[in-house]
């Protein structure tokens, strides 16, 4: 990635950017659900009146990439609704956002972050593995709302 990408939290008006950059790769790869809608349709009230977290990341100040932190208990949260425009995957922004995501939830006392995807979408698995999620055993993957999930990660701070 040539150009700087800068991060920051959720602004009024970020509603737009974070629907569009969700429903582009769900709809590409999948399809929507109920738990998708009620996330983009209301952000507010489902993420971060919960005690959650959106992050953005800019290029040249356009929105190309999104991240939320779902809270799910006490110092603990589901990394959800990670995207990166079509037209710049690979370039290196979602390394950037995540790795900046991960640092604001260790920063914010998190112990423990979660997340779910699908066995498809590897080059995202890559990257949370090289940023340090690991997989989950069987034995301790609780029932996902998402039919798609079918990898389920965690990453645990020292």
């Amino acid at each position: 990635m040539d150009r700087k990408v800068a991060i920051r939290e959720f602004e009024p008006g970020d509603e737009t950017c974070f629907r569009t950059l969700n429903e582009e790769w769900i709809s590409h790869y999948f399809k929507m659900e109920d738990k998708d809608r009620e996330a983009l349709d209301h952000p507010r009230s489902a993420i971060l009146a919960k005690g959650g977290r959106i992050f953005f990341a800019l290029v040249d100040g356009e929105c190309v990439g999104c991240c939320a932190l779902l809270r799910l208990a006490d110092g603990e949260f589901e990394v959800a609704k990670m995207a990166v425009s079509s037209s710049l995957r690979g370039g290196g922004i979602g390394r950037v956002l995540l790795a900046a995501v991960v640092e604001a939830a260790r920063a914010s006392g998190a112990r423990r972050l979660y997340l779910e995807t699908n066995s498809i979408l590897g080059p995202a698995i890559r990257l949370y593995e090289s940023i340090g999620f690991r997989h989950l055993p069987p034995e301790r993957v609780q029932p996902s709302p998402y039919a798609r999930a079918n990898v389920y990660m965690e990453l645990v701070f020292d």
